[in-house]
Order: structure tokens, then C-alpha cells, then sequence
């Protein structure tokens, strides 16, 4: 879906996202831990995501310089072949699932993306990837819900699948004490056709790199 803001910044990340079918089976998992921990702040299904760089707030008019990079990068990759598995959490407060899979290839392409970024004038100061897709957030002062729900995902290995689109996903709505609420602003199919510019480099430029 995408999504045209009109604030003079927006909340920026690049991601993947699995498929619904790859997610309606986590969420069957986690049916138990929504009705023993209902005051945790669960994330809506349709906004969950393996984020490969999360580039904060930017100015809107700075944004649009990431499409036509992201849209060739995309078309130059194939597909990867991940799953989702187990559980675990951050310091007894986000609770999030494990990405299974092709994690050199997922290295590999956060890599390129994060590369992409700074080539495109845009400052990117992200911290190592940790692929995980986040599910919820403890409420302040409890540091045993998220904990507990992490360890009743051990056993849980979903089904492979594989990546369809590279997402540059935005929000400026939702900041505050409630969940953040996501929308794309743009995502471009992995076409694997193997396209590639002078010297295997990517094809196109950031043709305003540097511009405010």
C-alpha cells in the first residue's frame, strides 16, 4: 500500500515482510500469550517486519531519493528463503520472534541497503543487524510477561518462505504512549534478473545525492 505524507518529516525504515500465511500461523502460536498477557502492547499482525535499516526521522522531501536506488536494487536480487522460529526478548521488554533462513543472504542485502542509504546523501548510523521481527512491548514496570511469552515460543518453527518485496516503509502518525501504526510509502518486487550496472554495481544513481 502506498502512502504519500504531507508532514515536513517522516519515521523511515527499509524492511521485509513476510507473507500472510507465514504470519496468521505465528499468530496461531501466539493465541495462548495474547490471552495470558493482554496488557502488553502487542503489535497489529499486519505491521510486523524485519527491518534491514531504520534511518529515523527524515525530512519528507529527502525520502523520495531512496526510490529509484531501492527499485533497482530490488530488481537485481532474488528472492530469500527465511522462516520464522522460536522466540526471545530485549531486555525483558520486547518481546520478538527469530528470522531462520538464508542469513547470509539477509546480512547480505541490509548490507547493500544500509550502503544504498549513505551513497544517497542520507545519514545512516544503524547498529549491527539482529534479524528478529518485533511482536510486542512490556508496559512500564513489568519485566515478567515478555519473558514468559518468549519462552512459549521455543518450539515454534514456521514454514520457509520467501521474500517478495523490499519495503520503504514510513509513520508519523501514532507517536506516543500507543502502538506506532505503519503504511508503506513505496516496495518493489525482487525480480532476480541478475541487472546490474559498469563494474556489478547497481544501475542507477541517487540523481539529487546531496540535496537537502
Amino acid at each position: 500500500m502506498n502512502h504519500q505524507t504531507h508532514s515536513a518529516t517522516v519515521r523511515v525504515f527499509i524492511a521485509l515482510a513476510p507473507p500472510d500465511d507465514a504470519k496468521e500461523e505465528l499468530e496461531r502460536e501466539l493465541l495462548p500469550a495474547y490471552e495470558a498477557y493482554p496488557r502488553m502492547r502487542w503489535n497489529r499482525i499486519e505491521d510486523w517486519h524485519i527491518t534491514l535499516a531504520f534511518l529515523g526521522e527524515l525530512p519528507a522531501a529527502s525520502v523520495p531519493r531512496l526510490h529509484g536506488p531501492l527499485a533497482d536494487l530490488a530488481a537485481i536480487r532474488r528472492p530469500l528463503r527465511l522462516g520464522l522460529r522460536g522466540g526471545g526478548h530485549f531486555d525483558e521488554r520486547v518481546l520478538w520472534t527469530g528470522i531462520d533462513g538464508d542469513l547470509a543472504g539477509l546480512h547480505l542485502l541490509a548490507d547493500e541497503v544500509r550502503s544504498l542509504v549513505t551513497e544517497c546523501g542520507i545519514p545512516y548510523e544503524g547498529r549491527p543487524l539482529r534479524p528478529h521481527l518485533t511482536l510486542a512491548r512490556a508496559r512500564r514496570g513489568d519485566t515478567a510477561s515478555v519473558p514468559e511469552a518468549a519462552a512459549g515460543l521455543t518450539g515454534f518453527a514456521g514454514r520457509p518462505w520467501h521474500t517478495a518485496r523490499l519495503h520503504l516503509v514510513g509513520s508519523n502518525t501514532g507517536r506516543g504512549p500507543g502502538p506506532i501504526h505503519y503504511r508503506d510509502i513505496e516496495s518493489w518486487a525482487f525480480d532476480g534478473g541478475d541487472r546490474q550496472g559498469p563494474g556489478g554495481r547497481r544501475g542507477h544513481s541517487c540523481a539529487i545525492h546531496g540535496a537537502p
